[in-house]
């Protein structure tokens, strides 16, 4: 017997608008005004500005003003690419660039939504018949069932930060909420076109991060039509077209390069090289990283997505469960296989864990829908409240001990009121306080409001970071002054620049500094820019000897938030 007994009235579906609305403030904040931060986000934006403005080699070879960073595949930086050249004259490089996300975002989430649709109308989905009617239009349910896996989704923690960064990782998450979208089209009715698509959503994950995740998921989806009875031999043709067809959107990239060998190198090799390292034996590091980060990183999706595989036990073979855990159990195999585990390997489990949890809420006892509800509140209004506080304490100087506590964090920085973000960030938060009182005072009985608060909750906070806290983040997190400093320390004429620094350092002192950078393949140059820590001694602190050279040091600064890092530009004399 199915688990599921539950009443019209509670599948009333959320009104379009307030999706919509949801869903652009959970993308837009941060997408003006946003300087690229410290690591991937301003590595990434500087492998898009190199294309913007290089030529077809940097196409085909990513690199970063001349470091090479072929590995991970270009599609993500292509796009962001093409942003900068269409957008970019709005309001600068970096908003062209981030304008993609929308897009990406945009994919990810629908790609839920219909998923969750599709499999919430079937008939193995569908809740029991009440004695006196009642029950639920397939429509209906679906539509409920998918608003809720998208606020789950929005809701979760490890989403946030990674999906308005500029990097392959946002796309590479909303192309495999594609994927399954398309995985579960095609095991409802597996013919030519499905599997056609479903080899477009492949290629483009393979130009994203790489085969490997694309290699495994397609097993696991064979391994789902074997369970589900579906023909062996015609879904091997299937799934055969799709993998040629991923294989040729990839060879529109790597044929070209190893054609055309773009400074003097094809990019497959690197690309596979670094493929191979995605995968070793699983370690106890990785076990450890999985559940420790894991737990908060899956919030609220794994509770409601662990339950819904409890609840539906006894139901054999439905489609709604089947597809979305074998991804589940694919991606998590992966991510323990990892040998270098970081939350990049646990974002892909984001969408089908999202989609198994909206069916967990069809089962979820009252009493625990109101204590997650309950926790969402008190947690994030805290967080909220703090937030303000914060704000508050550094623009006027009380509290004393907290404004001291919180400019500590950020010394040098001097506050301003900015009051287009003031004005944001209180809608926004008179917004969750109205969202509050609905849920408190009317107690709807729709599917959905058991994760109403946690989305909106989180989409709060952001919002708040983004408004009220951004000048103080773009000050401790971007290289923008160290690049000014470096500029105007350069001497007269049109050196070029050898240097260690770090990717996201290197393309933020391109970017801002305009820093005439050694290319791909380039090793001798008058100047050397040196990045090492002053409180770990190690080789980088040694200059490199060639021929003799000497060196005078012209420059030696960093960024005033950290104490540790430290760069020094030297030019050579001998």
């Amino acid at each position: 017997m199915k688990p599921v007994r539950l009443p019209a009235a509670a599948t009333l579906a959320l009104p379009r608008w307030a999706l919509f609305a949801l869903g652009l403030l959970y993308i837009l904040p941060g997408l003006i005004g946003r300087e690229p931060w410290k690591n991937d986000d301003a590595a990434s934006f500087g492998i898009m500005w190199t294309m913007a403005h290089g030529g077809l080699n940097d196409w085909l070879w990513p690199n970063i003003a001349g470091m090479s960073m072929p590995e991970e595949g270009p599609l993500a930086f292509w796009l962001g690419a093409i942003f900068i050249k269409l957008f970019g004259w709005i309001d600068g490089e970096v908003f062209g660039a981030r304008t993609s996300t929308i897009g990406i975002f945009a994919i990810g989430t629908l790609s839920v939504w219909y998923t969750a649709f599709n499999l919430g109308r079937r008939g193995d989905a569908q809740p029991l018949r009440l004695a006196f009617g009642g029950q639920p239009e397939p429509n209906d349910f679906g539509r409920t069932l998918a608003d809720a896996a998208v606020l789950i989704y929005l809701g979760c923690l490890g989403l946030l930060a990674h999906s308005h960064d500029i990097t392959a990782e946002a796309l590479y998450v909303s192309l495999l909420a594609y994927l399954l979208y398309r995985a579960v089209r095609y095991v409802e009715l597996a013919s030519l076109r499905n599997a056609a698509l479903l080899g477009l959503a492949l290629g483009g994950l393979t130009l994203t991060r790489g085969w490997v995740t694309p290699v495994a998921l397609t097993i696991a989806l064979f391994l789902c039509t074997l369970f589900l009875r579906l023909p062996p031999l015609r879904t091997l043709r299937h799934l055969a077209l799709a993998v040629l067809i991923g294989a040729a959107l990839t060879l529109l990239w790597l044929l070209p390069g190893e054609l055309l060998q773009p400074y003097g190198h094809s990019p497959l090799h690197a690309w596979m090289q670094w493929n191979y390292q995605q995968l070793s034996l699983p370690n106890v590091k990785s076990l450890q990283f999985f559940f420790r980060v894991g737990i908060w990183f899956f919030w609220p999706a794994w509770p409601f997505a662990a339950w819904a595989v409890y609840a539906w036990r006894r139901q054999h073979h439905v489609l709604h469960i089947v597809v979305p855990l074998t991804f589940v159990a694919m991606l998590a195999i992966l991510a323990l296989c990892h040998p270098d585990p970081d939350q990049s390997q646990l974002l892909p489990l984001l969408p089908p864990l999202a989609v198994m949890a909206a069916f967990g809420l069809l089962t979820m006892k009252r009493g625990a829908i109101n204590a997650i509800d309950w926790f969402s509140v008190m947690v994030l209004t805290i967080c909220a409240g703090a937030l303000w506080l914060f704000w508050f304490a550094i623009l006027t100087g009380w509290p004393p001990k907290l404004a001291h506590n919180a400019l500590k964090l950020v010394p040098g920085f001097k506050p301003e009121l900015d009051l287009i973000g003031f004005f944001v960030a209180a809608a926004a938060t008179a917004g969750w306080v109205a969202l509050v009182h609905w849920r408190i005072s009317r107690q709807p009985a729709v599917l959905w409001r058991a994760v109403v608060l946690s989305s909106g909750g989180l989409i709060l906070i952001w919002v708040l970071m983004m408004t009220l806290f951004l000048q103080e983040l773009n000050y401790s997190k971007s290289y923008a002054g160290v690049a000014h400093q470096i500029s105007m320390s350069l001497p007269p004429g049109n050196a070029c620049i050898n240097t260690n620094a770090g990717a996201a350092q290197r393309a933020s002192f391109a970017y801002y500094g305009r820093l005439p950078f050694a290319t791909v393949g380039q090793r001798h140059c008058e100047l050397l820019l040196v990045q090492d820590s002053v409180k770990v001694h190690d080789n980088k602190e040694i200059l490199p000897d060639h021929n003799d050279a000497e060196w005078t040091k012209l420059w030696e600064g960093r960024r005033i938030t950290d104490d540790a890092e430290r760069f020094r530009l030297y030019q050579r004399t001998k």
